[in-house]
């Protein structure tokens, strides 16, 4: 079969790419944004990438259009295929019919850790000998890849509730069906399709249906939305973790995470030492392990697992180092996940300088959702570097004038990266954040200090 996928860089999309091909099927696919780490590893499987959304780069004998939910109408090539009848197909529907329908599903969902916690579970698999079929919104160091068939029966999927495409409007969760559920947090996000928190609270509720009554459900035991969402009603069994009530239970060695026991209904079940930071990966970690158990890998092979665990790109990668100063790329772009991400640091380097150079990449960052709520999530940086957010509503300007930390704000990256390098010194950790490319800014950074800017 000849499948063309259109939005085939977004971090789902090249996971399903990746399916495809390995099922045997000639995929190509075509995106207004072809950039790393997707389009380097969808290159290097062998998919041919087509810059922008022209109607030609759709062969005539194509058997079927994947369509991405960054896809509207009025998109050239998404016209074309309408008015030629060309079957086509969301990425998650695709998903559910030719993968899951005979997997044991393993589903992590959540406003914040879902790619993380998706990527330490399937290493729990894999080092349990199980071998699982994974997509992930990241690409897991462990792997290479972002997606595999593996196996039969698990498959491991981050469960984004995100849109499925603008012609199905219910969440990419609603067709996994899952015999195995994490529900991470839950906090408003997505500003751009949910109207509030209740509207995601009702697809998170429209999750818990469809989880088989001999399934089980793996929730964070103190999130309040989460409750609210069980309440209203739940046919599965349920276990819990982390807070001071969870079944699963991590004490801290280190105060940055790094080190923590692991504790089963009050049991030990041994000591984790590796290489991540912040108190929620820790719980990130403890989700996973109960998912894994659930699977039949035992708590010590899990903790083995965490303990050769690395992270995925762009989750506080460090990206280089030059003359005693570290840069990292990290993907947090929402309060929570990039306070959650500074505190873990802040842990980490103690009194050392964290410069933080921010982009409001997603649309809700953009319109101004969370902008009473950035002062606070920043509280750990020393220093804080904006790019002026594009078609922006509000003032960040006078946002941050009301930060206690020196600020800079700047138009474009070009004069950030100017304007920072000679601010920087010897022992400082600059964290850019973003969900974006964010105009190449890392290596521009890179290369502007390994020139002697510095």
């Amino acid at each position: 079969m000849r499948v063309h996928i259109l939005g085939v860089c977004g971090t789902f999309m090249a996971g399903i790419a990746l399916l495809a091909r390995e099922c045997g099927h000639e995929v190509t696919g075509s995106d207004m944004n072809v950039y790393p780490p997707m389009s380097t590893q969808l290159e290097m499987q062998g998919i041919r990438l087509l810059q922008g959304y022209e109607p030609a780069h759709i062969d005539a004998a194509v058997d079927c259009v994947i369509v991405g939910n960054v896809i509207r109408r009025g998109n050239p090539a998404m016209e074309y295929v309408m008015e030629k009848k060309i079957p086509y197909i969301s990425g998650p529907q695709w998903l559910a019919e030719q993968i899951l329908k005979d997997r044991w599903v393993l589903a992590v969902s959540g406003t914040h850790g879902k790619t993380t916690t998706t990527s330490i579970l399937t290493w729990m698999l894999e080092c349990g000998g199980l071998q699982p079929g994974f997509l992930i919104g990241g690409v897991p160091e462990n792997f290479g890849v972002s997606a595999r068939l593996g196996n039969k029966p698990f498959f491991v999927i981050e469960a984004d509730e995100y849109d499925s495409a603008f012609f199905d409007k219910r969440s990419k969760f609603i067709h996994y069906h899952p015999n195995t559920l994490i529900l991470n947090n839950l906090e408003f996000d997505h500003a751009d399709i949910f109207k509030d928190l209740d509207a995601i609270k009702q697809q998170f509720h429209y999750l818990v249906r469809t989880v088989p009554g001999n399934g089980l459900i793996i929730r964070h035991a103190e999130d309040q939305n989460l409750q609210d969402v069980l309440a209203q009603g739940c046919w599965s069994k349920q276990q819990t973790f982390a807070g001071k009530t969870g079944d699963w239970q991590a004490k801290l060695v280190q105060a940055d995470g790094s080190v923590f026991e692991v504790f089963f209904n009050n049991q030990s079940q041994g000591q984790v030492q590796w290489d991540l930071l912040g108190q929620h990966n820790v719980a990130n970690a403890l989700a996973a392990m109960a998912a894994a158990h659930h699977a039949g890998v035992s708590p010590e092979q899990a903790i083995t697992a965490l303990r050769s665990f690395k992270n995925v790109k762009r989750r506080l990668e460090i990206r280089g180092k030059i003359n005693g100063i570290t840069i990292y790329d990290d993907f947090a772009h929402h309060p929570t996940a990039i306070a959650t991400t500074l505190a873990g640091l802040r842990a980490k380097v103690k009194q050392a300088r964290i410069v933080v150079v921010l982009e409001f990449g997603s649309y809700t960052m953009r319109s101004g959702v969370h902008k009473d709520a950035i002062k606070q999530a920043l509280c750990d940086a020393d220093r804080v570097v904006c790019k002026k957010p594009d078609q922006a509503s509000w003032d960040l300007a006078e946002v941050l004038k009301t930060f206690s930390q020196p600020t800079a704000l700047y138009e474009d990256v070009d004069t950030l990266v100017k304007n920072l390098v000679p601010t920087l010194t010897s022992g400082d950790h600059v964290v850019i954040m973003s969900n974006g490319g964010f105009g190449g800014i890392h290596q521009k950074l890179l290369n502007a200090m390994a020139v002697g800017v510095i």
